[in-house]
């Protein structure tokens, strides 16, 4: 059996005839001929990695573009089955496994958020057999970084497969095409699916257990897709992975500092990045982040939401809290109205000291570019991460995997904004209401989310309040399970936490798929 990487069947055309005369000069020149039909782009290579415990796993590594095609209607009427992007991808498929073994085997498809950002991330930072070395808070590697066997690898429970959506990574419309109806909500989410369609149905893994695992915005894309597959193809998963959440975004949206909710839900975030950074002697981070939850579940939204009737003791009692959990002083917080922005806040910290600090990962600090800039320039984590895993797949890809391009692999595309989400006019940004309807289509749909107390871009507190707050039963609920990482956004990029990470989603494959152990 080959990885699926069998190329999609292209429309034949039959040639027009062969002259019989030669042209002459009252000849009408010939039409230009048409484009031909794109094809897939895949290579295939064989590959062995020693996984945790000594046990060896050869496997099959298919990367390259796939050919993603549309049913296309004009006027009621099927005009064909067209071309319209072709999608970048990777999949890592077990070898030496009988077909029975096969079927049984569970795959796992994942991707990273954004909108905008390829599957880079969770490809080379967690799930794959090859990861990045880049050393991490205070021991970062110089360039040019180095690139390790993965002993962790997901592979030994079960096959990959990494997409980058249209316009990241080597995702891009065909020749002629337009990619904008795929940035967006809906069609971002029909593309992603008709890729793990195609995958499945080529592959024969239909009767295989399935897993979506999506970081970020990919996360929502999950949340989503759990519904949509179930819905538009019956293909019915056994878990979704969600690693640092966001599936409702008016939790996380500031709207112009008008959104009390969001500085309820970030407010124990600030006080773990202000204990991780000395500002709470004598405290654990436990211990802060449960006083800082406490008071944002409660005394913090009932006095933002009093406005101007707050009398002037009990503001001064917001002001003092606020600071003294935050790490900030009270004349800032005065300023701010009681309420601190989050891009602010990583300027104002260690403003001090003329240093920022990171949001996806707010362990890290770099120079601030002003010490007076409202707020910070760059994300020292961002700028910290960024060049290992360039370097990382643009060597592995060609170097290892085979697969040659001039194309610049877009690690964070920006072609994708901006980014539509018609589909939700007048409503909140919010696909929890899919993943509850999933949940309940499927009784054996298994949750796994993942947290990085740390993680600036996606605060733990507000996407544990949006799981609270789902319409599910005693028994439903019980299907979700929590992990917590004292890391960030992208919380493998701490050692510790990577491995911990990795043994918990072995865990739960393993789990969720019925396999013993």
């Amino acid at each position: 059996m080959t990885d699926a990487t069998t190329p999609a069947s292209s429309p034949t055309s039959t040639p027009p005839p062969a002259a019989t005369n030669a042209p002459t000069s009252e000849s009408k020149p010939e039409g230009k001929a048409p484009e031909p039909e794109p094809t897939d782009e895949l290579v295939s290579t064989r590959h062995t990695v020693t996984a945790e415990g000594g046990r060896v796993l050869d496997y099959t590594a298919t990367t390259g573009r796939l050919v993603l095609r549309e049913e296309v209607y004009e006027d009621g009427v099927f005009t064909g089955h067209t071309a319209k992007a072709q999608v970048s991808m990777t999949s890592y498929v077990l070898e030496g496994v009988s077909a029975q073994e096969r079927t049984a085997r569970p795959v796992t498809f994942a991707f990273n958020g954004g909108p905008g950002s390829s599957s880079v991330w969770l490809h080379l930072g967690l799930l794959g057999p090859r990861r990045v070395v880049m050393g991490d808070v205070g021991a970062l590697l110089p360039p040019p970084y180095e690139l390790a066997d993965n002993a962790q690898t997901l592979l030994a429970e079960s096959d990959l497969v990494f997409i980058d959506p249209v316009s990241t990574g080597y995702s891009r419309a065909v020749k002629g095409g337009k990619p904008g109806p795929y940035h967006g909500y809906q069609g971002d989410l029909e593309s992603v699916a008709e890729v793990i369609r195609l995958w499945t149905s080529r592959n024969g893994r239909w009767m295989s257990p399935k897993f979506l695992a999506g970081e970020s915005y990919g996360t929502l894309r999950a949340a989503a897709l759990a519904d949509h597959l179930q819905t538009r193809y019956g293909m019915y998963l056994n878990g979704v992975i969600l690693i640092s959440s966001v599936l409702d975004l008016s939790s996380i949206d500031f709207e112009g500092q008008r959104n009390d909710r969001a500085h309820a839900a970030y407010l124990p975030l600030y006080a773990a990045v202000a204990h991780y950074h000395g500002k709470h002697p004598g405290r654990s981070v436990d211990e802060v982040v449960a006083e800082a939850s406490a008071y944002a579940a409660r005394d913090y939204p009932w006095a933002l939401s009093r406005g101007a009737r707050l009398r002037a003791d009990e503001r001064a009692g917001v002001v003092a809290t606020v600071a003294r959990l935050a790490g900030v002083s009270e004349r800032y917080v005065e300023q701010a109205e009681l309420r601190i922005e989050h891009w602010r806040f990583f300027g104002e910290l260690l403003r001090d000291q003329r240093l920022a600090v990171g949001r996806l990962d707010a362990r890290f600090t770099g120079p601030a570019a002003s010490a007076i800039a409202e707020e910070m320039d760059a994300d020292p984590s961002f700028d910290a991460i960024v060049g290992p895993y360039a370097a990382a797949m643009n060597h592995y890809v060609r170097a290892e995997l085979e697969f040659g391009s001039d194309l610049h692999y877009e690690q964070i595309s920006e072609r994708v904004n901006p980014w539509s989400y018609k589909d939700f006019e007048g409503k909140p940004i919010d696909v929890s209401p899919r993943l509850e309807r999933a949940m309940r289509a499927n009784p054996h749909l298994q949750v796994h989310v993942a947290y990085g107390t740390y993680d600036g871009a996606t605060p733990p507190a507000a996407a544990d309040e949006v799981f609270a707050k789902l319409r599910l039963t005693d028994q439903a609920r019980s299907r979700i399970e929590h992990r917590t990482y004292p890391a960030g956004h992208m919380m493998y990029v701490h050692e510790p936490s990577r491995l911990a990470q990795s043994a918990d989603l072995a865990a739960f494959v393993r789990r969720a798929s019925g396999q013993a152990g």
